[in-house]
């Protein structure tokens, strides 16, 4: 039987999305696919998977992922859905826990993809609402909500930024204290 659930995430908040389809798994719901806040689920045994999600330099069809996924394949773990360069696997849970990232360095470079994912797109935020602000300035000098949609988008992918910046700095401290 399959079940749809609708939830969003931020793409910052990438480890508490595996939490929950963790959870989901515990409770013997293990995802089948994903769409834009759409994760639909299959029944399993509870515990049966563990889940993980990584961000992929490039597309899951390019030929760099392709490879990097077979690799995942030779260990166990199998791709169950894509959402542009976000890839869900899953791994039938042996006792060893599943990890995508073996090493501080890989960890980090990880935040660093999702930083350069955000930071475009707030900067893109910021320039269409100011812009938007002087259209409406210059055009129709009455209020208008639009700029400050943009707006508002940009700061929250500023902060979203400003979260994956501090994961990346206590990281980093963590890598100079164990070398």
């Amino acid at each position: 039987m399959r079940k749809v659930i609708k939830k969003f995430f931020w793409a910052w908040e990438f480890e508490k999305e595996e939490k929950w389809l963790n959870e989901m798994a515990a409770k013997g719901l293990a995802l089948v696919d994903y769409s834009f806040c759409r994760y639909s689920f299959e029944e399993c045994e509870p515990g049966e998977y563990s889940f993980k999600i990584q961000l992929l330099e490039h597309r899951p069809n390019h030929p760099e992922s392709e490879q990097y996924i077979r690799f995942m394949e030779e260990t166990g773990a199998e791709q169950v859905a894509s959402y542009m360069n976000w890839v869900y696997f899953r791994k039938k849970n042996d006792g060893i826990p599943f990890e995508l990232f073996s090493d501080f360095e890989s960890q980090i470079r990880h935040l660093i993809l999702v930083e350069k994912l955000l930071t475009p797109l707030a900067w893109l935020n910021v320039c269409i609402g100011c812009g938007n602000i002087i259209n409406f300035m210059v055009n129709a000098p009455s209020f208008s909500w639009v700029p400050l949609i943009n707006l508002a988008c940009a700061a929250l992918l500023f902060f979203g930024v400003w979260n994956i910046r501090k994961k990346i700095k206590v990281l980093k401290k963590e890598h100079a204290i164990r070398e």
